[in-house]
């Protein structure tokens, strides 16, 4: 799989995002305006977009045009079906249980083995939870010191409303889809749907 080399403080400065959305608790001290163009085109406010998306749940291009088509044919708008397949990939979801302290970590822990969904052991950082879904920490991996140094390390991270999560036994379950609303960034989904639709 393709490695991103590129420091992430850097990566946030240019796609306009807090780095706290990567689970980065740290600043850059350099100016944010400095070396802006004062004009980007329309295709360049729509690629920022996409790659923003990419860039926060560390998806490949092939996988991201594959999950917006799947999002074109569900109901409602395509847009917002986008960010609902992105916030429901398994490794998400367990970056916002907390029990990651990056989703590129949540990707490997859950490569590894680490998560049961629904009692089943899931090890596909892409699969999908549905409503009603539980997902726990499997109990080998709760007597883990990496995973109690992670409990520690994200006990401030807010849980989203379409979350249940039971911090004592390290599970959550799904109670909505998630939407919009429940991002802790913001992001301008038409410009996407209007990128793919040339």
């Amino acid at each position: 799989m393709a490695v991103t080399r590129k420091p992430i403080l850097k990566t946030c400065r240019e796609l306009g995002i807090s780095p706290m959305v990567m689970g980065v608790g740290k600043e850059t001290k350099r100016d944010p305006n400095a070396g802006k163009r004062k004009k980007v085109s329309e295709y360049g406010m729509q690629l920022k977009e996409k790659q923003k998306l990419r860039f926060i749940y560390g998806v490949l291009e092939k996988q991201f045009r594959h999950t917006f088509e799947t999002a074109q044919k569900m109901e409602g708008q395509a847009g917002e079906n986008l960010i609902t397949c992105l916030e429901s990939r398994l490794d998400n979801v367990v970056f916002r249980m907390g029990l990651s302290l990056t989703r590129r970590e949540s990707r490997q822990l859950v490569t590894h083995g680490h998560f049961l969904v629904n009692g089943q052991r899931v090890d596909i950082p892409s699969y999908r939870v549905k409503v009603g879904d539980v997902i726990a920490l499997s109990e080998k991996s709760k007597k883990s010191e990496k995973f109690k140094q992670i409990i520690e390390g994200t006990a401030d991270r807010l849980t989203p409303a379409w979350l249940e999560v039971n911090k004592d036994n390290q599970t959550a379950k799904v109670l909505r889809a998630p939407v919009k609303d429940d991002l802790d960034y913001e992001v301008e989904e038409h410009l996407i749907v209007e990128l793919y639709s040339k």
